[in-house]
């Protein structure tokens, strides 16, 4: 190792139903490969910890204030933080978060006008494409399950639990790898205590029918699928955000009491030309603190200018799905980063990374702010 990490650990200060953040056992692994980390002050205590809990495993760690958190050579913090604590870093120092680059052109605008280096998360790829920081089964199955709580209150006589009601009818939009975890999620009402107690009832099960995006254009055969939806799930990742994969007029086409779920979260940007919207167009963006909108909530009268929301339903829309259950989520990311933070120690920091390196460092490659191409191509 040629230079001493330092990394900072920050908080994320979002909504009050944002727990996230990084375990004991993982703080004390990165002290252990020789990173000198600063916990933001607090750190943890949302989730039930206390200082002492990070600092009986690793009694190197120093507990501060944000600013002296934001002043380390690497800051890590799960959710993009606010731009008045971005500003705090010193030119050159390196950003680890979910940085979404492909959907924020302005944020990687904005960090490269600071001098900043990114590592994006979500773009920590292998060589096969396959993403190695992600939770997709949390996103998967924490959604499903809010979206059959949902319609279990709006389903119509005789009722949800019924022996005498039909299937449920779930259309998922994408087949991708939140998809797949939405398939087995769904069949199982994202509950699988709950699935067996409706199955020794007798209770009819679950229905899934998944569109592949090239179909969803289609209008005439979507129409008559969204007549027969009680849940409509997003889990599309499309080529052109500025393009809904369902219009807002469609929406019209299915039942009263079905539920639109959000699981692509992608963000309406009225300021991109033509405006990013939802694959789903006009359903609300939701957080931690309210992820389900009934079709009268006042959060429509403060959606963009640019969105139509004419036609409605329930609607399930998170922005952190996986932080639902915050303790889990943690756990799965912390073993996730383990060996991407042993490479960079290893190789002495993010500025000897090389793209043609062995396989940490291609991944981590692919992640770089300064190696992302958007601004640069258009």
């Amino acid at each position: 190792m040629t230079e001493e990490i330092r990394l900072g650990l920050a908080s994320m200060h979002h909504e009050t139903g944002e727990k996230r953040d990084f375990l004991p056992d993982f703080v004390a692994l990165l002290a252990l490969r020789g990173i000198k980390i600063v916990l933001e002050k607090d750190y943890g205590t949302r989730m039930g910890f206390r200082s002492r809990d990070y600092l009986r495993l690793a009694p190197s760690v120093h507990f501060g204030s944000h600013e002296e958190v934001y002043n380390q050579d690497y800051v890590m913090v799960l959710r993009y933080p606010s731009e008045d604590l971005v500003c705090e870093m010193k030119p050159g120092a390196c950003l680890i978060s979910m940085l979404h680059m492909p959907t924020r052109p302005s944020r990687v605008e904005y960090l490269r006008s600071l001098g900043l280096e990114g590592i994006s998360l979500e773009s920590i790829q292998d060589d096969t494409g396959r993403r190695l920081i992600e939770n997709l089964k949390a996103v998967a199955w924490n959604g499903m399950e809010a979206a059959f709580h949902t319609l279990k209150g709006t389903y119509p006589e005789p009722g949800f639990e019924s022996t005498e009601r039909p299937p449920i009818y779930v259309t998922l939009l994408g087949a991708g790898s939140v998809g797949s975890h939405v398939v087995r999620a769904a069949v199982r009402y994202g509950d699988p205590k709950y699935q067996q107690m409706l199955a020794q009832r007798g209770v009819p099960g679950v229905q899934v029918n998944v569109v592949d995006y090239d179909l969803s254009g289609h209008e005439k055969i979507m129409l008559d699928l969204l007549k027969r939806t009680d849940i409509l799930v997003d889990a599309t990742q499309r080529p052109d955000p500025s393009k809904p994969v369902i219009p807002n007029d469609w929406i019209a086409a299915m039942p009263d009491h079905a539920v639109l779920l959000d699981l692509s979260v992608d963000p309406y940007d009225c300021n991109a030309s033509p405006p990013f919207v939802k694959g789903i167009e006009g359903i609300p963006q939701g957080n931690l603190d309210q992820y389900v909108f009934t079709p009268n909530d006042p959060v429509y009268d403060k959606k963009p200018e640019c969105v139509k929301s004419t036609c409605r339903r329930h609607a399930v829309s998170c922005y952190s799905w996986p932080g639902v259950h915050p303790i889990q989520c943690m756990e799965v990311y912390g073993k996730q980063l383990a060996p991407i933070f042993r490479t960079l120690v290893e190789i002495g920091g993010i500025e000897n990374i090389d793209p043609q390196g062995r396989f940490f460092e291609r991944a981590i490659a692919r992640s770089q702010l300064s190696r992302w191409k958007i601004l640069q191509e258009a």
